[in-house]
């Protein structure tokens, strides 16, 4: 069928002098989490008793100062959190309970019947609003919809007093479900009714929650609304406007951002974006978004992994490899370019000392939320010759010249191609091992002897003497030069082993102190313009350019 003839497009506010666009995130909202209620409710199996304790508390330990338990009313199951929470004085001073309730006497009567003993509530009462939901579900107009808010609000007045009496902080949070789909002006018409009857002021504001229960229309559609209805609430000092996105179009987060941007203060959310359908936005994600630009989220996220696995284990959900900042994968890179970026971002922030988070494909530092540098670059058919250089240099401490990291980046790329599938560090290093350090011939050295003779000049003269191993054969070489380079150069030259010319050198320690061995990396022409590198390792830094050497030449047999 026909889209035009079954759908019917979101109807966009004429706001034509919005001031969102231009705003600007600048301070974390209020965020309260909803992953014991809406999150609890969407999985496949529920959480138990003891699962909801461990998630209650990881969410008091990241911070939230306001959690949703549940729905006392609904089942035992949720009155008896509730219950356990209060009288085994599990709840951490300063953060508030929030228990939600639809706007029906009986509910919220055993509502109330659940809070004994409590010290900071939000009592959360809602009723569905949109035009849909009156005419498919209660077949009512704005009027009825109406008096269910208001009865509602006055069941709640009736038993709040001898709530406060006890000591319970009472806060109020109501809800028109299905804000999304309901007209502007009856969202701001049913919310200041309830805020009057609830008796909302500047110094006790009522939460005022515009939830996008389904998510219709472009963000930027539900920005307009917020900003809409911020701008025509009367007493609107009274209200803290609170969003709850979900996520049926996949764009909860940015919907959450522009309704912040239109003046939202506070958003209701879950870890990871668990929730109905498609989900509730995701608070980790829309936190971290802030820290990117430099706001504090007042979040506490420096242990993602520890976040995470708690969150596995007691939804038995698993978090996307792809997802942002939590993901597996998300600090990993396998295309070669964007390897060969990162590992020169990360080169220069180290050589220039900077304080500023510049690393190109890397919003974020992995360190500040607990992840490790070491799985950035991982090695696939994809990955270029940035990509192996930098896994030889992260985890072998080998910093390959930039001439030769296409040389060996081909090898690797050869042999990912080959097994169809992503090669390890371990089999970065064997393919280098194999390639450059492990060569059984055709030549070898069996032994040699390198001393210095003094001269009148400022450089010794350097001999060389050993005898070298050519195929079944044995041949003394003897010859001198500048250095102990030339001068195993001269003595090739002397058993007809000459005609290489250097056409690159570059040496480092792998590592310090008393066992420091040294890396030796030699670039070596033919007489037929053929060239390759050699790489040799000794302890002695003329023994490893000698076995760089003898490496190279190899290497350039092999390709003859």
């Amino acid at each position: 069928m026909d889209a035009k003839q079954k759908y019917r497009p979101f109807d966009s506010l004429p706001l034509g002098d919005r001031i969102w666009p231009s705003a600007q995130i600048t301070a974390a909202p209020t965020w309260c989490s909803v992953d014991l209620r809406d999150g609890n409710q969407a999985l496949v199996v529920p959480m138990n008793l003891e699962e909801k304790m461990v998630m209650f508390r990881l969410l008091t330990e990241i911070g939230f100062n306001e959690i949703e338990v549940g729905f006392p009313s609904a089942n035992e199951t949720e009155y008896r959190i509730l219950r356990t929470l209060i009288e085994k004085d599990l709840i951490p001073d300063g953060v508030a309970v929030q228990v939600l309730v639809q706007s029906r006497r009986h509910l919220i009567e055993k509502t109330f019947d659940s809070l004994e003993g409590a010290k900071d509530v939000i009592l959360h009462f809602y009723n569905s609003t949109s035009e849909l939901q009156r005419r498919v579900v209660f077949k009512t107009d704005r009027k009825g919809i109406i008096d269910i808010a208001l009865e509602g609000a006055k069941t709640i007045g009736e038993r709040a007093q001898k709530a406060i009496d006890a000591g319970i902080r009472l806060r109020y949070e109501y809800s028109p479900e299905s804000f999304s789909g309901t007209e502007p002006d009856f969202a701001v018409e049913i919310c200041s009714k309830v805020m009057e009857a609830m008796g909302a002021t500047p110094e006790h504001p009522m939460i005022v929650n515009l939830p996008s229960t389904v998510e219709l229309s472009t963000p930027n559609c539900y920005a307009d609304q917020i900003e809409y209805f911020r701008r025509n609430l009367p007493n609107r000092e009274s209200a803290l406007i609170s969003i709850h996105p979900h996520n049926d179009r996949g764009t909860a987060v940015a919907a959450s951002e522009l309704a912040l941007l239109a003046g939202a203060e506070r958003v209701e959310g879950t870890l990871f974006g668990n929730g109905e359908r498609t989900g509730n936005v995701d608070l980790v994600t829309l936190a971290l978004n802030m820290y990117t630009q430099g706001v504090d989220p007042g979040l506490d996220l420096r242990q993602i992994n520890r976040i995470r696995d708690t969150y596995e284990r007691c939804t038995k959900m698993q978090v996307h490899e792809r997802h942002p900042y939590a993901g597996d994968l998300v600090f990993t890179a396998f295309s070669g370019s964007h390897q060969d970026a990162i590992s020169k971002g990360i080169e220069y922030r180290r050589k220039n000392s900077g304080t500023l988070w510049e690393i190109p494909y890397l919003p974020i530092d992995p360190a500040d939320i607990g992840r490790e540098y070491e799985p950035i670059i991982r090695i696939n058919s994809q990955s270029g010759k940035g990509g192996a250089a930098f896994v030889l240099k992260t985890y072998f401490g080998f910093n390959l010249p930039k001439e030769m990291q296409p040389e060996f980046g081909a090898i690797v790329k050869e042999a990912s191609d080959r097994c169809g599938d992503e090669l390890s560090k371990e089999q970065v290093y064997t393919l280098f091992e194999q390639a450059y350090l492990s060569l059984s011939g055709p030549y070898s050295i069996k032994s040699h002897h390198i001393y210095e003779e003094p001269t009148e000049g400022e450089d010794n003269l350097v001999h060389f003497e050993g005898t070298i191993i050519c195929g079944a054969e044995e041949k003394h070489a003897a010859g001198a030069g500048n250095g102990p380079i030339s001068a195993f150069l001269n003595a090739l030259d002397g058993i007809g082993m000459g005609g290489y010319d250097v056409v690159s050198y570059d040496e480092h320690a792998i590592n310090r102190g008393s066992d420091a061995r040294a890396i030796a990396y030699i670039c070596l022409s033919d007489t037929a313009g053929h060239s390759t590198f050699g790489v040799g390792i000794s302890s002695n830094i003329n023994r490893a350019s000698i076995k760089s050497i003898v490496s190279a030449i190899n290497r350039l047999s092999a390709q003859a």
